[in-house]
């Protein structure tokens, strides 16, 4: 028996392992994917989690008799480290070794390499089977997901109860959501659609769920005919009696596990469905494929409708950021005089303090809901890591010496924020004022850009990076991300970075803008603000900022600014104390003047 067979795996991996053997399997292909393809997904289906350890919001995993191969992007490098502890577990950049490239090399030869269908989306599918078609590897869909039978205590399926997004929110009916989708689906010629992404139907169908931790949307399938006949599957349980009055008569509603039997028995051979490559179930396009139907995989019509905020929604999201912002501004001062005091005192602040007392500084609001993702409150080196998230026993102290990182973001009733500051308390390490510097003059060089009709993501992308890379510095993670209307923080298909993106930046588009920089083991710098795509008079397109809170200016050195930058951000200070004033207490008042006036004064100077 070679060496690498007694390499010691945790009990959930060899409890799935003894399953792969019973069904015949060589491999076993272990997203983190929910059969909807989402970032967020319920307790129920974390079956990364429950058998690698891992806990962040992307990656896979291959497991063979041998090994585990873990697949991160840069923002996990470290956690998945952390996490996944055995000699059995290998470590792969999920855009620079790729998990099919991985498969197709180790592999032997006639292995059946299986896979739950509804778990992987269909971009990812013809991945796998375009890197193993020399290899005699055989690519096995599960009826069902072994993972399951090994996990004894599984968390049962979310049953959140549904609730309308009242109009005076949403701005649109659903009706005229639905013909906008069948108009687009007569010019293209298409007698289906085929959506798996539950917010896209949470936004369409004009409600909002409890399903998902962050995500307020029920988990759901539909499918809408070119007649505008919408089938919601959606477990009717979850539905409020009252909720049947305000859905339009051509929506009916079927339980989710009669979704493929249904799409196979509404669709006949030779019609048009529309379905979404990557966010979707591969379940699909295999049961549309026996049926002898034209898949036609686009990006979902739904999507891009989605992103595209119309008035009344905008309203809302400036509405909320008011709100959030004051949150935010009574947390920073609270921290400026909580951390020197608690430590003084030989009792330190930990970071799940700070995080529940910046949650409970939103929950003041009477709109707020709920958090919109997984809080970010990192000490020290803990910044260093994107995605950081405290436990029980992972929760460091927020000391004087060291700087901290809060990202954190709100659901409310009107709409969803997200917004990341950095402190200082003290002394720094050092670099970090110049490195916090480049940050924010990364931050300001795309905050204040204008730009062309046509301009994408990633065309723009390198002019926020440019202060950072005079440096010599990066950052491995995106520059900017599309926002829900109260839906996912993360939203697509909008968004700012390396990879090409072929998506224009839009009118009416969310977007975050947030540049950082990451030492391991030391700091981690990040500033983000959520802006609005505006046009200009001249036609030209800019970011109206949606974000109201101090950016600290301790850190800054300001001889390395620019009269622009100085000015940008006293101008910013400025409109921050005159929205927020009104509703800010005493001290967290005095200081933001206090903040406002370290800048105004260097400016000055």
């Amino acid at each position: 028996m070679p060496d690498c067979v007694m390499r010691i795996a945790p009990p959930q991996v060899v409890a799935l392992r003894a399953e792969m053997r019973v069904r015949g399997l060589d491999a076993f292909i272990l997203p983190r994917y929910d059969a909807h393809q989402g970032e967020y997904v319920a307790p129920h289906d974390e079956r990364l989690q429950y058998v690698t350890g891992f806990s962040g919001s992307a990656g896979m995993a291959i497991v063979t008799m041998d090994e585990v191969a873990m697949f991160v992007d840069g923002r996990y490098s470290v956690q998945v480290r952390e996490e996944c502890l055995g000699e059995v577990f290998s470590f792969h950049h999920l855009f620079e070794d790729p998990p099919e490239a991985w498969l197709a090399n180790h592999a032997g030869d006639w292995w059946r390499a299986g896979f739950d269908a509804m778990h992987l989306p269909p971009s990812w599918y013809d991945r796998f089977a375009g890197a193993l078609v020399e290899t005699g590897v055989q690519l096995t869909a599960q009826n069902d997901n072994p993972v399951d039978f090994i996990w004894d205590e599984q968390p049962s399926s979310p049953m959140g109860q549904v609730a309308v997004m009242p109009l005076q929110f949403a701005g649109r009916t659903t009706s005229e959501k639905v013909a906008d989708l069948t108009t687009y689906m007569a010019q293209e010629q298409a007698q289906f659609h085929v959506e798996t992404q539950p917010d896209n139907i949470a936004w369409c169908l004009n409600v909002r769920g409890d399903d998902v931790p962050f995500l307020p949307i029920p988990q759901s399938f539909m499918l809408v005919s070119d007649a505008g006949a919408v089938t919601w599957f959606v477990d009717p349980n979850k539905l409020p009696a009252d909720l049947a009055a305000t859905l339009p008569e051509n929506i009916c509603v079927v339980p989710p596990h009669g979704f493929l039997p249904f799409v196979r028995a509404a669709v006949k051979t030779g019609q048009r469905v529309l379905v979404d490559p990557e966010f979707s179930p591969v379940a699909v396009c295999l049961a549309l494929e026996k049926i002898g139907a034209k898949i036609d995989r686009r990006t979902s019509f739904l999507t891009h409708l989605k992103a595209l905020k119309n008035a009344v929604e905008l309203e809302g999201m400036r509405a909320c950021h008011i709100q959030d912002g004051v949150a935010v501004t009574e947390f920073s001062a609270w921290l400026a005089e909580t951390v020197p005091a608690r430590a003084a005192n030989g009792d330190p602040l930990r970071e799940s303090e700070a995080e529940a007392q910046v949650n409970a500084f939103r929950q003041a609001s009477g709109s707020y809901l709920s958090e919109s993702f997984n809080t970010i409150s990192a000490a020290g080196g803990n910044a260093a890591m994107c995605h950081y998230a405290t436990t029980e026993t992972r929760d460091a102290a927020i000391l004087p010496e060291a700087p901290y990182l809060l990202d954190s973001g709100g659901q409310y009733e009107t709409g969803t924020t997200d917004i990341t500051r950095s402190f200082s308390f003290g002394q720094r390490p050092e670099g970090y004022d110049q490195a916090y510097t480049a940050v924010f003059k990364a931050f300001h060089a795309l905050a204040t850009l204008k730009f062309p009709r046509g301009t994408q993501g990633h065309h723009i992308d390198a002019i926020c990076r440019r202060p950072l890379w005079d440096l010599g510095l990066d950052y491995d993670h995106g520059t900017g991300h599309g926002i829900g209307h109260r839906l996912s923080v993360h939203e697509h298909p909008q968004r700012i970075g390396k990879p090409v993106s072929e998506v224009d930046l839009v009118p009416g588009m969310v977007m975050s803008i947030e540049p950082g920089h990451y030492v391991a083991g030391s700091y981690g710098i990040r500033i983000e603000n959520l802006f609005e795509i505006v046009e200009e008079a001249n036609g030209f397109f800019g970011f109206c900022n949606l974000t109201w809170a101090p950016i600290m200016t301790e850190m800054m050195d300001f001889d390395a600014l620019t009269e622009a930058e100085i000015s940008w951000l006293d101008s910013y200070h400025q409109e921050v104390e005159a929205k927020l004033g009104p509703f800010l207490s005493d001290r967290a008042l005095a200081w933001c003047q206090a903040n406002v006036a370290r800048g105004q004064g260097a400016a000055s100077g």
